[in-house]
């Protein structure tokens, strides 16, 4: 998977003097890029904005706690946001800025197709996950697997992994054969529509947001 890393840079030079002070830096990675998602992981400084997609809609699942301020239609918005909460964006111009003290991060996921009327609910999952939103474009859930345990066999749409909280994990197939899973805390990446049973082999706890594309 080819990464491209975009970075942009402001300094702030003192007029007396040769002393200098870095100001905001933002950051912009991109994780994936297929058929249906463009996925960036991003990171923006106190006082730096984001412009927001235009042209089509997106999820930000926010990987850090923090203050936001989203602007749409020339309307601001604050909010204090948690780790793991997964908001949904309608394309339209507009900008998020960080309004905190400390460091921004968080991953976006804008979606390239038109989406389906079509309602997925918790069909197929796990009764453990939690759903956190759903509409024509995209649905979304919580998957929390505790160390040292399995969940039931349930069955997965191709779709973007963000682990919060990283574990040695593995598959195992309805054949019974198994796949190793292990993901790693921070890891933003895609994964194939499947049908397995989640084993927790390692002593940490798995945290991940799992969002689906329409």
């Amino acid at each position: 998977m080819e990464v491209h890393v975009r970075v942009w840079i402001s300094v702030a030079v003192a007029v007396a003097g040769l002393n200098w002070a870095p100001t905001a830096v933002a950051s912009s990675v991109e994780r994936v890029r297929n058929e249906k998602v463009v996925v960036t992981e991003d990171t923006l400084a106190p006082g730096e904005s984001e412009a927001l997609p235009v042209a089509r809609p997106s999820v930000v699942v926010y990987m850090s706690g923090g203050n936001v301020v989203t602007t749409m239609s020339g309307r601001p918005h604050a909010e204090k946001v948690k780790e793991g909460e997964t908001v949904f964006q309608a394309a339209g111009k507009g900008a998020l800025k960080n309004g905190g003290s400390s460091a921004l991060h968080f991953t976006r996921i804008e979606f390239l197709g038109a989406g389906r009327q079509e309602t997925w609910g918790m069909g197929g999952l796990s009764p453990h996950y939690v759903m956190l939103l759903e509409n024509q474009y995209v649905r979304a859930y919580d998957i929390k697997i505790p160390a040292q345990t399995f969940e039931p066999q349930h069955t997965h749409h191709d779709r973007v992994v963000v682990c919060l909280s990283g574990a040695e994990l593995e598959h195992i197939l309805p054949d019974g054969s198994k796949q190793p899973s292990t993901l790693k805390t921070g890891e933003v990446g895609w994964r194939l529509a499947a049908t397995h049973t989640g084993h927790n082999f390692g002593h940490t706890n798995l945290w991940v947001i799992a969002v689906e594309p329409k």
